[in-house]
């Protein structure tokens, strides 16, 4: 089996590689830039891509592959950018499309939880969705696209709506990663909103682990939430990261106003998600 991994090179598709390692399969990997450090290592296929501008034999290039991790996605992260549905949407439609006329029979996308838009309490996949940022429009209308298009070319889809995560190589601008460098500069406070919104978090190394299994079990999953289904406040959250890395560090709270793209308190269900890992 020959599994290819897009957006290889990021948070999540380094993680995703990693445990790609632990099956019998071929992995292959899509990336910008192949002077990346972080396939410096890797033992598998590397392939130089730009989503927007594909070769047209790129089915074949990367070994006529049985399933897609499709993790790339450009303008993160300012989700208010137009960027995502004028130039991303576009880009990231034909470009699967053209890889799924080649041959591609099974692929998993990352969604995101920001296709619920401001609804809140537990979401639950069947859900109407009503994204209330271009990121979430975009993403949501991919699938859209997507199960349309499967009316006329069959293939078998999983979109994995990915709510919160955290781990080391996030980009700066995250919450660990910030909380992270004000310890490495010996802050004594750490500025922060007030901290009462909840989330639904997993570890970046769970979320590579449920992805693959996912991809492996070659269903047409249709959408699953991939989240903890337990919410948290973003105080214990932090104080559970300052407590477990045993870092010393005052919360200085109500700094940052809570942001208005979010409602103030929301997580996933994972019930369709425990279901296929079950069978997995």
């Amino acid at each position: 089996m020959k599994v290819a991994v897009t957006g290889a090179t990021g948070f999540i598709g380094r993680h995703v590689l990693a445990q790609l390692y632990r099956y019998p399969v071929d992995v292959v990997a899509l990336v910008r830039d192949s002077n990346s450090n972080i396939i410096k290592d890797f033992a598998g296929k590397v392939v130089t891509v730009d989503l927007c501008e594909p070769p047209t034999d790129l089915f074949n290039l990367l070994g006529s592959p049985d399933i897609l991790i499709h993790l790339a996605w450009g303008g993160l992260p300012n989700y208010q950018s137009l960027h995502h549905f004028e130039q991303e949407l576009p880009c990231q439609y034909q470009f699967l499309k053209e890889l799924i006329q080649s041959g591609l029979s099974n692929l998993i996308v990352a969604g995101t939880c920001f296709e619920y838009g401001m609804q809140s309490g537990a979401l639950e996949e069947t859900l109407v969705t009503c994204p209330c940022t271009p990121y979430g429009y975009a993403k949501n209308a991919l699938r859209c696209q997507l199960e349309y298009l499967q009316s006329q070319q069959p293939f078998k889809l999983a979109w994995a709506r990915l709510f919160y995560m955290y781990g080391d190589g996030q980009p700066q601008t995250t919450l660990f990663s910030q909380l992270k460098s004000a310890i490495e500069n010996r802050h004594d406070v750490f500025n922060m909103s007030g901290g009462e919104q909840l989330r639904d978090y997993l570890p970046v190394s769970e979320i590579a682990k449920i992805l693959v299994k996912l991809a492996l079990k070659s269903r047409n999953i249709g959408i699953v939430n991939i989240c903890s289904g337990n919410p948290i406040s973003i105080r214990r959250l932090v104080e559970y990261w300052i407590e477990t890395h045993g870092w010393e560090i005052q919360l200085n709270l109500g700094y940052y106003p809570y942001p208005e793209h979010e409602p103030m308190a929301f997580w996933g269900t994972r019930r369709k998600l425990d279901r296929f890992l079950e069978e997995f």
